[in-house]
């Protein structure tokens, strides 16, 4: 790790322990937006990471946007981060504007086509899109729509939509967003090969959810070992319980494969789609996910339901967040495929990643 990653993580470390309180968390999950962080991130310059300074980004690399985000992800920060990033990389490689403000990005998964329809006054985007992350907080909009020619990805207004909130199992905004003839007059847009596009963001929404997670893990290991050590029962800590004890070094042993995991897959991550360790981390992360959360929710009992406590703003993210951008099964059913694929000279770099 170089000097300037380590002074990037100290920086959004302290910013995110500033502004994440369990109060600010709660209230965003019914209905609060976090502005102040934002704003404050915007300030740090942290939210045009790996985005070329000629183009109006901060500079930096994946690594850098990719450790911000797994910060995020340790302290549940209610911002739409991930997203921006998405669209500020795939913004800045189609030689779109890129943003400073929130962004969103319009699922591909699960949703009808959105059309790009031409009429005498220019094109409009119809069709509707479910569960996009914070739509209800972006201030642009970024949409693929199929024309009868082509495929076009668009920057719109939120203003121009209808949106209808609703949120996951973490209280995160995942909302409704109905195009109804959106004109595109003034909206940048670019000509692109729309599977190549798609491919594209699925790689980089698994990357992204898996660090997150990755922060999530490490958070509720902290979250665990403390209470442990505080709460006392029969005259000792718990930690003095073989029992827990025992439950503790399966609950770090996940942690510390889900971070392994999230290292490796950041260091090997480029612009290639689906990259095997980016196909590895969500499969491995979200496994550890299925395995630490129970265990965490163990040790604290019933106090790590409550809205007292902060745990379970981890651990609910956690269980949101893997289901996104494609389910360990479903990777797993890829990574399958390219197994199968591999020749046997390449069969033990395969599967010894």
């Amino acid at each position: 790790m170089n000097e300037m990653r380590k002074m990037i993580i100290d920086s959004v470390t302290k910013i995110m322990k500033d502004f994440c309180s369990k109060e600010m968390i709660n209230e965003s999950e019914h209905g609060a937006w976090a502005g102040q962080l934002w704003k404050t991130l915007a300030e740090a310059g942290m939210i045009t990471v790996a985005v070329s300074e000629e183009v109006g980004g901060t500079g930096g690399d994946y690594g850098d946007a990719l450790s911000i985000l797994r910060i995020s992800g340790k302290y549940s920060a209610p911002i739409p981060l991930a997203e921006t990033y998405m669209a500020n990389w795939l913004l800045a490689e189609l030689g779109l504007p890129i943003y400073e403000q929130p962004l969103t990005i319009l699922p591909f998964e699960n949703n009808g086509t959105i059309e790009v329809r031409r009429n005498a006054n220019g094109m409009t985007i119809c069709g509707t899109a479910k569960n996009v992350p914070w739509a209800r907080y972006a201030e642009k909009l970024v949409v693929m729509g199929q024309s009868e020619q082509e495929f076009l990805v668009a920057v719109i207004d939120p203003d121009d939509c209808i949106i209808i909130p609703g949120k996951n199992l973490a209280g995160e905004a995942r909302d409704i967003v109905e195009l109804n003839g959106v004109e595109m007059q003034d909206c940048p847009y670019a000509a692109v090969d729309g599977e190549a596009v798609q491919n594209k963001l699925q790689s980089y929404g698994a990357l992204t959810r898996s660090v997150l997670m990755a922060g999530a893990l490490e958070r509720i290991l902290e979250l665990a070992l403390a209470y442990s050590n505080e709460r006392q029962q029969f005259g000792r800590s718990l930690n003095r319980f073989q029992a827990i004890q025992q439950q503790i070094a399966i609950l770090a042993g996940e942690v510390a494969a889900a971070g392994v995991a999230a290292d490796y897959a950041v260091e090997a991550f480029t612009d290639a789609v689906n990259p095997t360790e980016t196909i590895v981390a969500k499969i491995r992360i979200g496994q550890a996910a299925s395995i630490a959360a129970p265990i965490a929710h163990q040790i604290h009992g019933a106090i790590g339901f409550t809205d007292e406590h902060v745990l379970h703003q981890s651990t609910r993210r956690l269980w949101s967040w893997r289901d996104e951008f494609g389910t360990e099964s479903e990777w797993a059913e890829q990574l399958g495929k390219r197994l199968m694929n591999t020749g046997a000279g390449s069969l033990w770099s395969f599967i010894t990643l």
